[in-house]
């Protein structure tokens, strides 16, 4: 069965794309926490960090060079924050792995 992520990667349903190459694809969250909330997902389906391998190596180093591609082009003055979570009990709720690019308000911390 697809996850919501591989149904948007598919075109099966909707979202607000911000950033498209071959390896991966970036939209807004559709309950944005921050006034910049965007998901930036591989488009092979790992479901959490955890279960990369060794050749996912080139992939995870990309998903972190597009990220800062998308705050450079929403004009973020390199103010962001980057967030991964892995597994139910880290608030994982989609399991494919991606990462949360927030910015536009206070982030304090520790997050949670």
């Amino acid at each position: 069965m697809s996850t919501l992520f591989e149904k948007i990667i598919n075109r099966e349903i909707p979202a607000d794309i911000v950033y498209e190459d071959e390896i991966s694809l970036a939209f807004k969250d559709i309950n944005p926490q921050a006034p910049t909330h965007i998901l930036i997902i591989p488009k092979k389906p790992i479901e959490k960090l955890s279960d990369a391998n060794i050749e996912d190596q080139a992939l995870l180093g990309h998903l972190m060079l597009v990220a800062g591609k998308i705050a450079e082009q929403l004009n973020l003055d390199n103010t962001f924050r980057i967030i991964i979570n892995n597994g139910a009990g880290a608030g994982q709720s989609v399991f494919h792995l991606h990462l949360h690019l927030m910015s536009g308000r206070p982030l304090s911390w520790p997050p949670g």
